[in-house]
């Protein structure tokens, strides 16, 4: 079995893997703080109630985009597994396709990570839309190469810097708005229409230019922890895979064993 993590700036998230497909999944807060011991400590009770144990897991691999955890992330690996993780973008899993960009060390693995899963998985022209901590828009053509891209600032992100910035408004949740008005009735509402109806005209007004600018047909992949929340309210998706990050991880094992 294959044991991957992504890493991400608020979560790091575990999956099982049994070949391509998912057994199991675990999501703990990100700490760089948090030691190898404290991950085993969670992990391997999580594993044992799956019914898997320790020499079940014949291969590691991680994706951080958070440094500092990745020396605590290999310490879990190699004591309490006996494995040489592999890290994504690294060594025998280095990335396989063309990063067509001005910097691609700059590249992400997350990111990356999507490219490779949305490539594999859908083919042709792809635009994939990965909503976090921040939102990350990739532009990705028929061969599998990465030209670019934008990186906006995650819903979330933009609630809490409107709470954040002025005196009265109050904290709310972001969720989807009960009607599709604009013309809010009290300030709860006209928050929340301002930021996630704002957000929908941002994410289709991006999509839109980024298809002009490829110039040929192009399938819009949704994916991370929001994905959902923007589904109803926009034609725009043609696909909304919540696994493609940590599936990327799996598709970049096989290729580095093979």
């Amino acid at each position: 079995m294959l044991l991957a993590a992504d890493v991400g700036n608020t979560n790091v998230v575990f999956a099982l893997f049994e070949g391509r497909e998912v057994r199991a999944r675990w999501r703990i807060a990100t700490d760089p703080r948090r030691t190898g011991d404290e991950y085993a400590v969670w992990l391997l009770q999580l594993l044992e109630i799956e019914g898997v144990k320790r020499e079940d897991i014949t291969q590691i691999i991680f994706a951080s985009v958070v440094p500092r955890a990745d020396h605590n992330l290999t310490v879990l690996a190699q004591k309490y597994f006996g494995q040489t993780p592999l890290f994504a973008g690294k060594g025998e899993a280095a990335w396989q396709f063309e990063i067509d960009v001005d910097q691609p060390s700059s590249l992400g693995a997350d990111r990356a990570l999507n490219i490779v899963a949305a490539h594999d998985k859908y083919g042709g022209d792809l635009i994939v839309i990965d909503f976090g901590t921040a939102t990350k828009f990739e532009a990705i053509d028929f061969n599998g190469a990465y030209k670019g891209g934008s990186i906006a600032p995650g819903i979330n992100l933009s609630l809490d810097a409107l709470v954040g910035k002025t005196a009265k408004l109050p904290r709310i949740a972001i969720r989807a708005p009960e009607s599709t008005s604009v013309i809010g009735r009290n300030t709860e509402d006209q928050m929340l229409i301002g930021v996630f109806w704002g957000y929908v005209a941002m994410m289709e007004g991006i999509v839109e230019r980024m298809k002009t600018e490829i110039g040929r047909p192009a399938k819009v992949v949704a994916t991370g922890g929001l994905a959902i929340l923007f589904d109803d309210a926009t034609d725009i998706f043609d696909h909304v895979d919540a696994d493609l990050t940590i599936q990327g991880l799996a598709i970049l094992a096989e290729q580095a064993a093979s």
